[in-house]
């Protein structure tokens, strides 16, 4: 499955990279952004991440980004950061915060991609070029860098019709897609619909308000109130934290037997749920990797006023500006067979950290030691 996995998810990246636009295409257009200007390590990174219910972002995305910035300025290199704790306000004003410290460069996970457009116009027009990360803004963005989320959407909707078998259409699946603010949440939306469509019946479907666990929660109970329990034969979550929301809510119905619900992002409360066999999948996306790569675009763009020749480049377009340079990371589903070729593997969680008392036994039982 591992292998399936990662080959669908290559073969994706090689497409999308081969139909593209060139490195140098990509380094002309940042090079636009910021004038041509170069500069030497001593540079300011700002980076501003979205929110922080999610556990990635300062367990991986923010430490990650500045350890790397660190290496690639010969330890000269300072990171600004900010965390908008899901407030595109707030957000709108941490660009403002960014402009006045002058930073060199700007990395942008945004709340809202279109509330953030004018922020982005504002930096560019300060000479400072900003990277998109993870969600792909609007405004003039100088390059992107995130994962292949319509194959994110597919690999979630494949599982689910994995697990589903032949009873496909023996009930009602319920969709729990992303916030409508983030453009991430269309994609993966999409991806899992081209898979889902004609296979299964979609009884109820939702845009989850800011992601929030509580609000899956909330979306799931009413499904469970108006399709009926025992109607509801596989649930489509859009990420881990909700699962854990959906979950809840069916362990609330009183469910002896809990549906298979996908998740994204392979968090730890979601793992320990795969292994229990409460959650039946996550959507493993190596944020290392991602992390790494946006702080690499980073830095070439502040000190050489281009991006790195080695990084090789596609393009996007989004709904202000076209012809975004961009880096495309692949994807993996994770279930219980591939935990230690993924999480464990690449040190997002030790077996410790996993298997706790809680989760001894079902770790034991999937050999899990």
């Amino acid at each position: 499955m591992r292998r399936a996995a990662i080959a669908i998810a290559s073969t994706a990246m090689a497409v999308s990279l081969a139909a593209c636009g060139s490195a140098a295409e990509s380094g002309d257009k940042a090079e636009e952004s910021n004038g041509g200007k170069a500069k030497g390590d001593d540079i300011t990174v700002g980076l501003l991440l979205p929110e922080n219910q999610t556990a990635r972002y300062e367990k991986f995305d923010k430490p990650i980004i500045e350890e790397q910035i660190g290496k690639l300025t010969n330890g000269k290199g300072k990171l600004e950061y900010l965390n908008a704790k899901q407030d595109a306000t707030v957000q709108s004003q941490q660009i403002d915060t960014m402009i006045t410290k002058k930073v060199d460069v700007l990395i942008l996970d945004a709340v809202d991609y279109k509330a953030v457009a004018n922020g982005v116009k504002k930096a560019k027009e300060a000479g400072i070029p900003v990277v998109a990360y993870d969600r792909l803004a609007e405004g003039p963005i100088s390059a992107y860098t995130s994962f292949d989320n319509t194959e994110v959407g597919k690999t979630q909707g494949e599982a689910l019709l994995k697990a589903l078998g032949d009873k496909a259409k023996d009930g009602q699946v319920v969709m729990m897609n992303g916030s409508v603010t983030d453009p991430n949440a269309a994609q993966f939306k999409a991806g899992a619909h081209s898979v889902l469509d004609g296979k299964v019946n979609i009884g109820k479907e939702y845009d989850t308000k800011e992601w929030k666990p509580e609000n899956a929660n909330a979306n799931m109970e009413g499904a469970i109130s108006s399709l009926g329990k025992d109607k509801i034969i596989g649930v489509y979550s859009a990420n881990d934290g909700m699962a854990g929301g959906i979950i809840t809510a069916l362990k609330g119905a009183g469910l002896s037997k809990l549906p298979p619900v996908t998740g994204q992002d392979a968090e730890l409360a979601g793992v320990q749920r795969i292994i229990a066999g409460e959650q039946y999948m996550s959507v493993f996306k190596s944020y290392p990797a991602e992390a790494e790569t946006v702080a690499k675009m980073a830095v070439s763009i502040a000190k050489t006023g281009k991006l790195d020749s080695s990084l090789e480049t596609s393009t996007v377009d989004s709904g202000t500006d076209k012809g975004i340079p961009s880096v495309i990371v692949p994807v993996v589903s994770l279930t219980q067979e591939n935990i230690k070729d993924t999480v464990i593997k690449e040190n997002y969680y030790t077996v410790d950290e996993i298997c706790t008392a809680k989760y001894k036994a079902a770790c034991d039982k999937i050999g899990l030691k």
